[in-house]
């Protein structure tokens, strides 16, 4: 059973980048005007490639995969960069079948569909089997914006 796709030591941290869809939101909402109505709640998406900027990643699918809502806490400004990290663990649901290799990870702004709004690679990708559960600590996940 996996109990984490992450160690507690801080070299394992996933840091997230900006997906081209939020880049372009976040432009046209504070340079042009354009109303932007930000999601309620966001999801963590598992994926078996690179979802990359232009959202074309492959995401794990099937054997009881679903997404899952995860709380950012409150951003912390620092050297003139602005982070915010997971504010708490999030568990994914047992799998009733191998999901693959998950090598990366995705904020998305819906359960199902939606938008991507940030990627990354997880640091030690996990080969997810039958049975096996994932957990993502808090503090683990971060947004940098620099």
């Amino acid at each position: 059973m996996i109990d984490t796709l992450l160690s507690k030591s801080t070299e394992e941290e996933i840091v997230l980048s900006k997906s081209n869809w939020w880049k372009t939101a976040c432009i046209n909402a504070a340079l042009r005007g354009t109303n932007f109505i930000a999601p309620q709640t966001v999801y963590i998406a598992l994926y078996i490639s690179n979802p990359t900027d232009a959202d074309t990643g492959q995401e794990v699918s099937g054997g009881g995969y679903a997404r899952r809502a995860v709380t950012f806490g409150a951003p912390v400004i620092a050297d003139r960069r602005a982070a915010a990290a997971s504010a708490v663990d999030v568990y994914f649901p047992i799998a009733t079948a191998d999901w693959g290799l998950v090598t990366h990870i995705g904020i998305r702004t819906a359960a199902t569909g939606g938008n991507l709004m940030y990627h990354g690679a997880v640091t030690n990708p996990r080969t997810v089997q039958t049975n096996d559960s994932l957990r993502f600590m808090a503090g683990r996940i971060n947004i940098d914006e620099g």
